[in-house]
C-alpha cells in the first residue's frame, strides 16, 4: 500500500497530516500558512508520496455547500491538474475543527498553542476518518 495525505483548508490556515505506508496510523504534519502553502504542499508530494490525497470539504449541517466548500473544491481542481497520477477525493470534515479545539483545550493546551495546532489536529481527525472508512 502508500500513503495518504489530507489536508484541512482554513482561511487563513492548512492542517496536513499523512498515514503510515499501511495506511492505520494518521499523523499530524504541520499547519502551513493560506499564502505559501503550495510549497510546503509539494515538498511533502514529493517526500511521502501518497498515491491518496484527501481534502477536506466543509459541508453545512444541512448538508448544502458552503462558500469554504466552493473554494476547497477549486483547490481540488487545481491540484488534480498539476498531479494527475494522484487520486484525489473529498471527505466530510464537519465538526472536526471543533472537536480538535475541544481535545486541546481538555489537554490543558494553551490558546496559544491551540491556534497553532488545531488546524493539524483536525486534519488527523479527517485523515483517521477516512482510514476507518476505507479499510
Amino acid at each position: 500500500m502508500s500513503r495518504v495525505l489530507a489536508l484541512d483548508i482554513g482561511t487563513v490556515r492548512i492542517g496536513a497530516a499523512i498515514s503510515d505506508p499501511s495506511r492505520i496510523i494518521a499523523q499530524g504534519l504541520g499547519v502551513w500558512q493560506i499564502d505559501s502553502w503550495r510549497e510546503e504542499f509539494d515538498s511533502c508530494v514529493k517526500k511521502f508520496d501518497p498515491a491518496v490525497i484527501v481534502l477536506g470539504l466543509p459541508v453545512r449541517t444541512d448538508g448544502k455547500k458552503s462558500e469554504a466548500a466552493e473554494r476547497v473544491l477549486n483547490i481540488l481542481d487545481s491540484l488534480k491538474s498539476e498531479y494527475p497520477e494522484k487520486i484525489f477525493m473529498t471527505w466530510d470534515e464537519r465538526f472536526t475543527t471543533v472537536i480538535a479545539q475541544k481535545m486541546l483545550i481538555e489537554a490543558d493546551i494553551s490558546r496559544k498553542q491551540r491556534r497553532k495546532n488545531v488546524d493539524k489536529i483536525a486534519a488527523v481527525l479527517i485523515l483517521e476518518s477516512w482510514l476507518e472508512a476505507n479499510k
